[in-house]
């Protein structure tokens, strides 16, 4: 029985992905917010979320709703998502660097610093976080000379 929901569960994921690739969003994250809901109701219902529910595809359910709410401009709710990804699998680099994007985006700079750290602690050879971190810390010297500047 839980093996089958699992298969089901992973279906969900790969049907909402397929979806996601389309543009099909609404649809996607329609699909993504029911897995949630139903690895949530078998985790109420039995300690061992992990039998029932892949910390994998839960991960992605969460990392690929905030992508969707990324492209929404939702961006606190796509950090939400992000976060929930990297609680459910903290070694899914991808959710770090994405939460990365909107922190930067927002001027967090040094928080944005961390979560590129991560990745690249996690994956040395993500190219994209390598760049992201480079032009975070020129953005954040630069803020930094500015308000310096202004101060005088």
């Amino acid at each position: 029985m839980e093996g089958q929901w699992r298969q089901e569960g992973h279906a969900t994921v790969v049907l909402a992905q397929a979806h996601f690739e389309r543009g099909e969003y609404a649809e996607a994250e329609a699909l993504y917010s029911a897995y949630i809901r139903q690895c949530a109701c078998a985790a109420a219902g039995d300690a061992n979320l992990g039998s029932k529910c892949s910390p994998e595809d839960l991960a992605t359910a969460y990392n690929n709703r905030g992508q969707i709410k990324y492209l929404r401009v939702d961006f606190y709710e796509a950090m939400d998502d992000y976060t929930r990804a990297i609680e459910v699998r903290p070694s899914f680099e991808v959710p770090y660097y994405n939460r990365g994007l909107i922190l930067y985006r927002l001027g967090y700079f040094d928080d944005a610093l961390e979560d590129f750290k991560k990745v690249l602690d996690l994956n040395p050879g993500f190219h994209d976080a390598t760049l992201s971190l480079k032009q975070t810390l020129l953005d954040k010297e630069e803020k930094q000379r500015r308000n310096i500047e202004n101060n005088c």
